[in-house]
């Protein structure tokens, strides 16, 4: 007649808390990040990188835009879209 004594009751309510409270902050922490990595990008504009292309090759060019779509930054360098991941090497332009 018993399904659940009181104890038992409270420990899974505590436990489901825990486990909403922890994806809570996981949303919250993947915003800061996606936040964080979008002002890195931004802060790019006007410097010269190092990346490495497509073809495998080191290519350097000045960052003249940022794109943010979903999580990933992309950089505009020249009249290529380059990952802020592949960005090797970050320089000020040349005087």
């Amino acid at each position: 007649m018993k399904p659940m004594d009181n104890s038992e009751f409270l420990a899974q309510t505590a436990q489901f808390t825990t486990v909403e409270k922890l994806t809570d902050l996981a949303t919250v922490q993947q915003h800061l990040l996606t936040a964080q990595l979008q002002l890195g990008a931004s802060n790019l504009i006007g410097k010269t990188v190092a990346y490495t292309g497509d073809d495998g090759k080191e290519q350097t060019g000045v960052v003249t835009a940022a794109a943010f779509s979903g999580t990933t930054p992309t950089l505009r360098v020249g009249d290529t879209d380059v990952a802020l991941s592949a960005v090797k090497e970050v320089r000020n332009p040349a005087s």
